[in-house]
C-alpha cells in the first residue's frame, strides 16, 4: 500500500512538472519582457513605488478580476473594449503625425463640412466656430496641417441622447480620413453604465484625442490632450472673471475644505465618495453627500441615506464654495468632474482625489503651482494636510487658480485654442512656447512665440527676469493731411519729437490722397525719418512707459460705459474724472503689441477697422486690456483734444464726420462681442511730472515743453 501512495504521489509530481514546462514554467524565452539581471534571467518591472512618482489610478482595468466586475462583462465584452481603446496606444507625434503636411501653409485647421440630417450638439458646434472663426482656420483641406470632425463626438455614453449612432461607419467613410492620421477628436464622455470605460465606440485609428476623464493608463504622452470637463451651460466666449477679487491676507476663509455632491452606493467611483463622512466636522470640513438621484435611489439607499439628505440639505453650494479655502475634487462615475472648474473660478484651492486622472493640459501647465494632489487611499490624511500648508502658500494657489482659470477656462473658446496652441507647439517645435510662458501671465495664448523665442522681448516678463525695456523709441505718426506749409500740426510734431533724446527714429504713415511732398519739404532732424505710403511731450511719456512697458501710455483719454436703455457699450469722450482707453494718437507702447494684432486678431476686426479708417485706437486698447487686465496710463491733463485741419485741405477732419461718433460706437459692441466680454479697465490715475503747472519759474522745470500741449 505504501508503495502505491510513492508511487502515485511521484506520477503526480512528474506530470506537475511537465505541464509547469510545457506552459512556461521554464527559461522565458527571446519574447519575454521584463528586466534583465546580470545571470541572464527576466523579472517583471514591477518597482516599489516612490510618493513623488505619478500615483497609478484604480481604473476599472484594476479591478477586471473582481467579481463585481465581471458580472457586467463578459469575457469577449472585456477583449473588445481593451481592443477599442488600447489600438494605437504607441501613437506619438513622430510615429502617427505627417509633418510635411504643416510645412507649406503652416499650422492650419479644416474643420469637414456638416452633413445633412447629422446632429450636433450645442457645445460641439460652440468647438467648431471657435475653430472656425479663428486664425488657425483654413476651408481649403489641401492647406491644412489638422483635421476636426463634423461629427458630433463629444459624449460617447450609448445611453445619452446626443449619443451618435453608426459613428464607426461616417467615419471610415470620409475621403479624407486616412486612418486618422493628422486629425483631433473631441470627447468629454465616454463609456457608459456601468463601467465607463474610455472606450469611444468606434476605432479612432491614428487621430489624436482632446479628451476629458482620461486615465493616465491610457493616455499618450505628447499626442493625446487632456481637456477640462464641462457642462453645457459653460460660456462659448469670454466668460467670468475669477472670484478673487483682493489679496486677502490672511487667506483663510470660513471653511478649511468642502465639497458637496452626489455619492454612489454601488459600483465604479462610489469608494471615495461613500467615506468622505469619515473626515467631515460640520466646522471647518464640510464634506457632504446625497444619494437622491437617480430613478431608482430608494432601492438601493443605506443607513446613512437619510442622514446624510437631511444635512446635505442644510448648506447652501455656492456659499460654502465662496467661503471656503480648499475645495474636494474627488472622483465621479469617471476620473473628471464638474467641481474641478467650479473651485478654479472661486480661488478655491482644488484638492485633488482622482488617482490616475492626467490632469487637463497637463503638458504645459505645472498644477503643482495651483493645487493639492492627494490620493484616494489616503483620504483619512488630507484635513491634516491642507492644514499644514502655509498661508503664503496657500495665497500663492489662490493667486494661481485665477490666472490659470482666465487664461485657459474660462471659456469654450479657450480651451479649444489651447489644445490647438499646444498641438501647434509640438508641431513647430523651433518656435514653441516655454514653461514660464505657458504658467505666468498672461499665459501662452497671448505669448506668440513666432515673435520671439526670448522672454526678455516681451513686455509682461521684464519684472520676471529683472531687465530694464530698450532706452530707444521708435515714433509712428499718421499723416492723413497735405503738406500745404511749414506751419502744419504735423510738421511741429516732427520737430519736436526728433528733438526728444530717446527718439531712435521716425516713420510717417503716409494715408493721404495727395502724392508725397518732395524731399526738401521735409523738416530737417537728427534722427532718421522713413516715409511709408498707406494703401487705404514725448520724453515725459516715455520715461514713464519704461516704468510700465506692458501697458499703454499717453496723452488723451476715453472712456466706456454701459447703456442700460440701448442695453449696449457706449462711447463717450466727456471729460469726467476716469478713463478706460488713451487714443494712439498721441501713445507709446511695446512693438510686440503690433505682432499681436496682426497675427491674434481675426481679419474680421482688421477688416472691419480698415473699411471705416477708425476704430484701430480702440482695438488696440481692447487687445492690451485684454491681455494685461490693468488699464491703460494717462499722463498729463488737456481738457480739448482736437486734430487741427488747414483751411486748404483737401480731405475734411474725420473728427467733424457726424458718422465718425457713431462708428465707434459700433465698434466698441462689436469688439465686445469678439472678446466675450469688456476688457477695458477704468482707471483715475493720472501721471504728471514734478512741478507740472506750478506757479514758479519756467527753468525749474525739467519738461518744460509740456505745458503746452
Amino acid at each position: 500500500m505504501q508503495a502505491k501512495k510513492r508511487y502515485l504521489i511521484s506520477l503526480l509530481t512528474g506530470a506537475f512538472l511537465v505541464l509547469l514546462f510545457y506552459f512556461g514554467g521554464g527559461v522565458p524565452g527571446p519574447a519575454a519582457t521584463g528586466s534583465r539581471s546580470r545571470h541572464g534571467y527576466s523579472r517583471p518591472e514591477q518597482p516599489w513605488p516612490h510618493f513623488s512618482d505619478p500615483l497609478q489610478h484604480f481604473s476599472p482595468w484594476d479591478q477586471s478580476d473582481t467579481e463585481e466586475y465581471n458580472v457586467h462583462i463578459s469575457p469577449r465584452q472585456k477583449r473588445d473594449v481593451n481592443s477599442s481603446v488600447y489600438k494605437g496606444k504607441r501613437c506619438r507625434m513622430q510615429s502617427c503625425f505627417d509633418f510635411s503636411l504643416c510645412q507649406r501653409n503652416g499650422f492650419k485647421v479644416y474643420v469637414y463640412p456638416q452633413q445633412k440630417g447629422e446632429k450636433i450638439s450645442e457645445s460641439y458646434q460652440n468647438i467648431l466656430s471657435t475653430i472656425e472663426g479663428s486664425r488657425f482656420y483654413t476651408s481649403d483641406p489641401g492647406q491644412a496641417c489638422l483635421f476636426v470632425l463634423s461629427l458630433d463626438t463629444l459624449d460617447r455614453d450609448q445611453l445619452s441622447p446626443q449619443y451618435v449612432h453608426n459613428l464607426k461607419t461616417k467615419v471610415q467613410s470620409l475621403s479624407l480620413w486616412n486612418n486618422g492620421r493628422n486629425h483631433l477628436i473631441f470627447n468629454l464622455y465616454s463609456g457608459t453604465w456601468p463601467d465607463y470605460t474610455e472606450d469611444l465606440g468606434f476605432d479612432i485609428g491614428q487621430a489624436m484625442l482632446a479628451k476629458a476623464s482620461i486615465s493616465t493608463e491610457n493616455f499618450r504622452p505628447n499626442f493625446d490632450v487632456s481637456i477640462p470637463l464641462f457642462s453645457k451651460e459653460h460660456p462659448r466666449t469670454g466668460g467670468d472673471r475669477g472670484y478673487l477679487k483682493y489679496n486677502t491676507i490672511p487667506p483663510f476663509r470660513k471653511y478649511m475644505l468642502v465639497f458637496k455632491g452626489k455619492r454612489y452606493l454601488t459600483g465604479i467611483g462610489s469608494d471615495t465618495r461613500n467615506a468622505l463622512y469619515h473626515v467631515h466636522n460640520a466646522e471647518d470640513v464640510v464634506l457632504l453627500t446625497t444619494c437622491k438621484h437617480g430613478k431608482d435611489w430608494q432601492k438601493h439607499k443605506d443607513a446613512r441615506c437619510d442622514k446624510d439628505n437631511a444635512e446635505y440639505d442644510k448648506y447652501d453650494y455656492r456659499e460654502m464654495l465662496h467661503n471656503s479655502t480648499f475645495c474636494l475634487v474627488p472622483r465621479g462615475r469617471r476620473l473628471g468632474s464638474f467641481r474641478f472648474l467650479e473651485a478654479l473660478q472661486a480661488a478655491c484651492v482644488p484638492v485633488m482625489l482622482s488617482n490616475g486622472w492626467e490632469l487637463p493640459f497637463s503638458e504645459v501647465i505645472d498644477w503643482n503651482t495651483a493645487a493639492v494632489i492627494g490620493d484616494e487611499r489616503l483620504l483619512l490624511q488630507i484635513p491634516s494636510t491642507v492644514r499644514s500648508i502655509h498661508q503664503d502658500k496657500i495665497l500663492a494657489l489662490r493667486q494661481q487658480t485665477q490666472f490659470l482659470w482666465e487664461a485657459y477656462f474660462s471659456s469654450m473658446e479657450k480651451i479649444v485654442l489651447t489644445t490647438l496652441e499646444i498641438i501647434q507647439d509640438r508641431v513647430l517645435q523651433q518656435t514653441s512656447r516655454s514653461n514660464l510662458m505657458w504658467n505666468s501671465h498672461p499665459g501662452g495664448l497671448f505669448t506668440l512665440p513666432q515673435y520671439s523665442s526670448y522672454l526678455g522681448d516681451f513686455p509682461f516678463f521684464y519684472a520676471k527676469l529683472g531687465i530694464k525695456p530698450n532706452p530707444k523709441f521708435t515714433a509712428v505718426i499718421h499723416a492723413v493731411t497735405p503738406l500745404v506749409s511749414q506751419s502744419q500740426p504735423i510738421l511741429k510734431l516732427l520737430v519736436s519729437v526728433a528733438k526728444s533724446q530717446y527718439c531712435a527714429q521716425i516713420i510717417v504713415l503716409w494715408n493721404c490722397d495727395k502724392p508725397l511732398p518732395a524731399k526738401h519739404r521735409w523738416p530737417a532732424t537728427s534722427v532718421p525719418i522713413i516715409v511709408i505710403e498707406g494703401e487705404n511731450k514725448v520724453d515725459f511719456a516715455f520715461t514713464v512707459w519704461q516704468s510700465f512697458p506692458e501697458r499703454i501710455v499717453g496723452y488723451p483719454a476715453r472712456s466706456h460705459f454701459w447703456d442700460n436703455n440701448k442695453e449696449r457699450w457706449g462711447y463717450t469722450s466727456k471729460w469726467t474724472n476716469d478713463y478706460s482707453m488713451v487714443l494712439t494718437g498721441a501713445a507709446i507702447y511695446h512693438r510686440y503689441y503690433h505682432f499681436l494684432y496682426t497675427n491674434f486678431l481675426p481679419n474680421s476686426l482688421k477688416s472691419m477697422v480698415d473699411q471705416l479708417a477708425n476704430c484701430e485706437d480702440i482695438l488696440i486698447n481692447f487687445l492690451v486690456s485684454a491681455v494685461t487686465k490693468l488699464p491703460p496710463i494717462k499722463v498729463t491733463q488737456k481738457k480739448q483734444y482736437k486734430e487741427t485741419m488747414m483751411a486748404q485741405s483737401s480731405r475734411a477732419s474725420r473728427w467733424a464726420d457726424p458718422d465718425h461718433f457713431a462708428q465707434r460706437q459700433t465698434c466698441m459692441n462689436k469688439f465686445a462681442s469678439w472678446f466675450g466680454g469688456m476688457p477695458l479697465v477704468h482707471s483715475q490715475m493720472r501721471l504728471d511730472p514734478v512741478l507740472f503747472k506750478d506757479q514758479v519759474s519756467i527753468l525749474r522745470k525739467k519738461y518744460r515743453e509740456i505745458e503746452r500741449l
